[in-house]
């Protein structure tokens, strides 16, 4: 299965965030895990969140940023992957002048009912 990023159209989350799914179960047929691009403006952040059942991997391909996660500030740039273990609180702040660009991997794959605002 291959897919193209054009072909896959963006849209906002449940934490306010602009998801691009570029492999999810429900549209390409894979079973375990999804990957999407977020997209985060500058001065822009996510709302604080969490997933019960998804584990996550966040992995830094433009931009800065600064990630809470749990009891932990992270700063974020280029190249930068961090895990964000099931149940953990989390929320990601763009603080450059250009969008803040994540490839972000859920096993199991991203379900907007397993995210839980805070």
């Amino acid at each position: 299965m291959k897919t193209r990023y054009d072909d896959s159209a963006a849209y906002v989350t449940r934490d306010g965030s602009q998801i691009r799914e570029l492999m999810h179960p429900a549209v390409h047929g894979n079973h375990r895990q999804s990957l999407a691009e977020a997209v985060v403006l500058p001065g822009q952040a996510t709302r604080l969140h969490r997933h019960r059942l998804s584990e996550e991997l966040y992995h830094v391909t433009r931009g800065t940023g600064v990630m809470t996660l749990g009891a932990e500030t992270l700063e974020l740039a280029v190249g930068d992957t961090v895990l964000i273990p099931p149940g953990t609180a989390h929320s990601v702040t763009a603080t450059g002048s250009e969008p803040l660009h994540l490839l972000c991997c859920c096993s199991p794959a991203y379900d907007h009912h397993d995210t839980e605002l805070l």
